[in-house]
């Protein structure tokens, strides 16, 4: 038995050795750039296809192969992707969203690409490039993670990139050149990559998805180091694999068998739920590109063309019907990430499980083998099991409630690893199982006329949940999740409402392509489709429902028509550059198209230019009016903007009724602890009805931790906040955004992809009080009612954009509004008439607490100054007394 047991051990010191290279590969490579690389996996394939073609195919040494494979083309394949993929995205600003989807792109081209030149096929004739004696590997492990600590601990190297992790851009002001840095790191990355493949390859099936899954299981090891600490990964990678293989030696006899070998097989897995699920996320930033112009909308031709184009399929026959037959189910499930990623702007990777459940359900229900429930037809299965799968988006729902950007990603790609590998590929689940079609559409242009309809519903569907107050809310939350918040939306639910319906309408189309093809097959609902699904529907407009329906058709479509990989390499290409045109090849070519387009001058007669010049002068700065020898006059082509009003301060009469009951918002010994700084050290504080109440201090002082500790975006380690005498010190700030306390933000929290007019009705509908005339109101008092009221808010003036923020904060009727330096971005003007604002608003009874650094406007403004320093309020009083010298040198905070 300890013979047993030794053996056992060396077959898992094996796998984690290679396991441990990749961990190695991907902290080396997030830590010089800060990219999770999702396509480690596909890079260490494609170096297994190479070494394989070099000594299998062309008769190379093996020793030649080797160091071609892995001395030049898998750092060449690192150092390309930094410099033409990765690169220009740190260069545009470095968006996690667009980097995750560029990586996620990559991924998807090399395993198109290699899906093309090698096919589909498994192999199992790789070369063995290390004997199967685990002590070697655990050699190469164990060296290259000693060299690349003692590099990084004790060389220029290393503390040039110990300083571009911490802060890139202050690292380029010292002179430290990032670029090379980062090539660095890509390239070392991928030699670890492509050594990880050309090591395992000997020892599985070798084709262009299993391979690159099988890496992408263990990045495991990278997330439970915390992407830093090359130790830990060794060392769990190690434990996880010995710890694998001496499970193998348990057999229980009854159902906890399948159970054991199902986690004995899948222990990388199930360290991947746990590190993703479990274990405190990576990063808080969003993960989605974000969108910089409103949505454009479908010209209504394009919506004519496309249901010509999915009707002609019904004139179809033989293959192309059934071919066609697939096009609708998956576009359903592709709304699914319209409704989830484009609408809702929460990141996931795991719809293809969704899919593969609503089919899985579907062929049992209608088979009579799903527990507790009768035979039914194929049509009530489909539709009950659709209402068993909604509920299972939880699974990716719950976790988004505290997860953004990089950590979101893995956990909604875990959960879609385990559904595949605990349920699709275990026997007991599948084996057997066939689904027919519904009675009475056994046909493929009955089923095709059947798909259409369920389409159209799915269609509505999405399109309910994309206009009105929910598609308002959800615009608010994709384009800035704290300022959706901080206007009343109730964030928590609205995830999940998001991905309930995303899994609904995904299962919804995974039945329909089970169906479709008369059979449950696991394969088409892998990870790997997963990844590929998602890439389609981002490139093409995440946020386009005629998107998702030509990326349905452009997938079935090539593959169909074309050889395997066409659609993957053809998407990965697109997905690589999705960070130039986050809104997809269409926003590319209207672009284009824009530049390119020649600009016409209109000319006019002698008689019009003395008719113009009677009705109106010519403008200062225009340049003269010229005439030419044809008598046509002309002024210079200069393209204007829309003028913006200043906001003029209305009588008080547009303002909200004045409360009856005076509100107080109080803070009670507050102490607030990052790390082992005290930000705020027992801070008293009273907001009173009908004054303004200012904060001032230095940098460091604790006025953002006493603001946030107010609006609910930081809870205090001790102390209370009370709001007329109720505690809400653990209420987040949609609630107290719903109780009356309005707030904004020192950075601007607005909705790029909403109008001026929408983004105050978001406050509006979310706010205290839903008032028929509060957006008007609102965007009277600020200036907002002219033209701008109906601009997209990307790419209006800060001045603009503040004037927006402080109406939607208005229009929710708050009776305490909190301001986060509110004159950031306005002009003398604009301040001025801020002034009058905020007065006139004190008049009427709001509360009003402002943090500033122009002690300009808080003399003018304030009724009460707190002076903060150290934590603490150190000095309190009128602006008259607080404000004189010798008093506090403010500066911005």
């Amino acid at each position: 038995m300890s013979t047993f047991t030794y053996d056992l051990a060396l077959a898992g010191l094996s796998v984690g050795s290679a396991a441990a290279l990749t961990g190695i590969g991907l902290i080396v490579t997030y830590r010089a750039t800060g990219v999770l690389n999702f396509a480690h996996g596909a890079i260490a394939m494609v170096c297994a296809y190479a070494l394989r073609q070099c000594v299998v195919g062309w008769g190379w040494p093996l020793w030649l192969g080797a160091v071609v494979t892995l001395l030049f083309l898998a750092p060449g394949i690192g150092v390309v992707l930094e410099r033409f993929v990765f690169r220009p995205l740190s260069v545009l600003g470095g968006d996690p969203g667009q980097t995750l989807v560029a990586s996620i792109g990559v991924f998807v081209l090399l395993v198109g690409g290699a899906a093309l030149v090698w096919g589909q096929g498994a192999r199992d004739d790789a070369p063995e490039l290390v004997s199967a004696d685990p002590w070697g590997q655990l050699a190469v492990v164990l060296v290259l993670a000693t060299g690349v600590g003692a590099v990084i601990r004790w060389t220029r190297f290393g503390r040039e990139l110990r300083a571009v992790v911490d802060d890139r851009q202050l690292a380029v002001l010292g002179g430290v050149d990032a670029d090379r840095v980062a090539a660095a790191g890509w390239a070392f990355g991928s030699f670890t990559a492509g050594l990880t493949g050309v090591l395992l390859a000997p020892y599985v099936r070798l084709d262009p998805y299993g391979l690159p899954l099988l890496v992408m299981e263990v990045v495991a090891v990278a997330v439970a180091a915390r992407m830093r600490s090359l130790p830990v990964a060794v060392v769990v990678a190690l434990g996880i694999g010995v710890g694998q293989s001496q499970l193998t030696r348990l057999h229980p006899a009854d159902w906890r068998g399948q159970l054991v070998q199902a986690v004995g097989a899948n222990l990388f897995v199930v360290a991947l739920l746990v590190a993703a699920l479990v274990l405190p996320g990576l990063g808080s930033r969003d993960a989605l590109p974000r969108t910089t112009t409103a949505r454009i909308a479908t010209p209504p031709a394009a919506w004519i063309v496309a249901g010509v184009l999915f009707l002609l399929p019904l004139g179809f026959a033989g293959s192309d019907l059934h071919t066609s037959v697939q096009v609708p189910a998956l576009g359903v499930v592709l709304l699914s990430l319209v409704v989830v990623t484009g609408r809702g702007g929460q990141l996931s990777l795991g719809q293809a499980a969704y899919a593969g459940l609503g089919a899985l359900f579907t062929a049992l229900l209608a088979a009579g083998r799903f527990p507790l429930l009768p035979r039914l037809p194929e049509l009530a299965a489909l539709a009950l099991a659709v209402l068993l799968v909604a509920p299972l988006g939880l699974l990716t729902g719950w976790p988004a409630i505290g997860r953004h950007g990089l950590s979101l990603a893995l956990a909604t790609f875990a959960v879609g690893v385990g559904v595949s590998r605990f349920v699709f590929a275990q026997p007991y689940a599948t084996s057997g199982l066939s689904l027919d079609r519904p009675s009475g559409f056994d046909g493929d242009r009955a089923y095709y006329a059947l798909e259409l309809t369920l389409l159209a519903a799915a269609l509505l569907t999405t399109h309910t949940l994309r206009r009105g107050r929910t598609g308002r809310a959800l615009a608010a939350l994709r384009d800035h999740e704290q300022g959706a918040s901080a206007a009343g939306v109730q964030v928590p639910p609205l995830k999940l409402l998001a991905f309930v319906t995303g899994a609904a309408l995904a299962a919804l189309g995974g039945g329909m392509l089970g169906m479709g093809v008369r059979a449950f097959d696991p394969s088409a609902y892998d990870p790997v489709r997963g990844l590929l699904w998602f890439a389609a529907v981002v490139v093409l407009g995440a946020d386009s429902t005629l998107g998702a329906l030509a990326a349905a058709a452009l997938l079935v479509g090539l593959d169909a028509g074309a050889r395997g990989g066409v659609a993957a390499a053809l998407i990965g290409v697109l997905a690589v550059g999705v960070g130039r045109f986050p809104g997809g090849p269409y926003e590319a070519l209207r672009v284009a198209a824009g530049r390119l387009r020649p600009q016409r001058r209109v000319r006019l007669t002698v008689l019009g230019v003395g008719v113009r010049r009677k009705l109106r002068p010519v403008d200062v700065g225009t340049g003269p009016t010229e005439a030419s020898g044809a008598g046509v006059a002309r002024r210079p082509a200069i393209a204007k903007r829309p003028r913006l009003p200043k906001p003029t301060p209305e009588p008080t009469t547009l303002l909200a009724r004045p409360h009856p009951a005076p509100p107080v918002l109080t803070a009670h010994t507050l102490h607030a602890r990052y790390g082992g700084f005290t930000a705020l050290d027992g801070v008293d504080l009273v907001v009173r009805a009908g004054q303004v109440t200012a904060v001032v201090g230095p940098n460091g002082a604790g006025k953002s931790t006493l603001f946030h500790c107010l609006a609910g975006t930081v809870r205090p380690a001790r102390g209370q906040v009370r709001f007329g005498g109720r505690d809400i010190t653990r209420l987040p700030a949609h609630a107290r955004t719903r109780l009356g306390i309005g707030r904004t933000f020192q950075q601007l929290a607005v909705f790029p992809s909403l109008t001026v007019a929408e983004n105050v009705r978001v406050g509006a509908e979310q706010g205290r009080v839903a008032e028929p005339g509060s957006v008007e109101r609102a965007l009277r008092l600020f200036g907002l009612d002219g033209d701008v009221r109906s601009l997209p808010a990307a790419g209006l003036p800060t001045g603009t954009l503040r004037r927006v923020e402080l109406a939607r904060a208005f229009a929710g009727s708050p009776r305490v509004l909190l301001l986060d330096e509110p004159a950031a971005g306005l002009d003398t003007a604009e301040v001025a008439a801020l002034t009058l604002v905020l007065r006139a608003l004190a008049a009427e009874g709001t509360a009003l607490l402002v943090v500033e650094h122009d002690l300009d406007l808080v003399a003018d403004l304030a009724d009460v100054v707190h002076v903060m320093s150290a934590g603490r309020i150190v000095s309190s009083g009128p602006p008259d007394r607080v404000l004189d010298p010798p008093g506090p040198q403010e500066t911005p905070a």
